[in-house]
């Protein structure tokens, strides 16, 4: 099932947790620490109130605006990207709200590999698709062809389009019990992100 599919027919559980893993692998971004991000994923364990999502989500937005504040972030698409997935987060945890952001954290995960990935940054802007390259664009619809779901696309962007595909099946096949491989996933590819920001800062020095 290709990663809009998984984005379609994800539950609300699934949904919060599909756009919560891409901020959270993001947050470098962002200059918050490996924690920041822990009360909200709190928010989604079986047992938390229904209301526990939107508190902790202001106490988030508090701490990471913050260290925005000490950052030096301005005028970088990146950073820009990542910081509309914190803002653009509905307070209500419904479907109807979490799914076009979720959608749109998966778009802007994607944009920000693309950046911080030296050679995709030369692609022809022209040639994309709702925001993404053509490649890409096919890829997370499913439409690459036979040669395989990430054809045309980078080894960094085909890993982050691999662990969004893998956190929707986590939470699609183990529900609730599937939040602490989704958390794995995104601790692994914010490692991945630290290292290529890392690079990109190498590259304009």
């Amino acid at each position: 099932m290709s990663l809009v599919e998984l984005i379609a027919q994800a539950d609300e559980r699934g949904l919060a947790v599909s756009g919560l893993a891409c901020l959270d692998r993001c947050v470098p971004l962002l200059g918050g620490d490996d924690e920041v991000l822990r009360p909200l994923w709190a928010s989604l364990a079986e047992g938390a109130g229904p209301d526990d999502w939107a508190g902790r989500l202001e106490e988030v937005r508090g701490k990471l605006g913050a260290a925005a504040a000490d950052g030096d972030g301005d005028g970088d698409e990146a950073v820009a990207l990542a910081r509309r997935m914190l803002t653009t987060a509905p307070a209500r945890r419904s479907a109807a709200e979490l799914r076009p952001w979720a959608d749109a954290c998966s778009v802007a995960a994607l944009r920000i590999h693309r950046l911080l990935d030296g050679a995709a940054a030369r692609d022809d802007d022209a040639d994309q698709v709702g925001g993404l390259p053509r490649a890409l664009h096919a890829a997370r619809a499913g439409e690459s062809p036979a040669g395989g779901r990430t054809e045309g696309v980078s080894p960094l962007i085909a890993a982050e389009l691999r662990r969004q595909v893998a956190v929707l099946e986590r939470l699609s096949a183990h529900g609730p019990t599937g939040l602490r491989g989704a958390l794995e996933v995104a601790t692994e590819g914010r490692r991945v992100l630290r290292a290529a920001v890392s690079r990109r800062s190498r590259r304009k020095d």
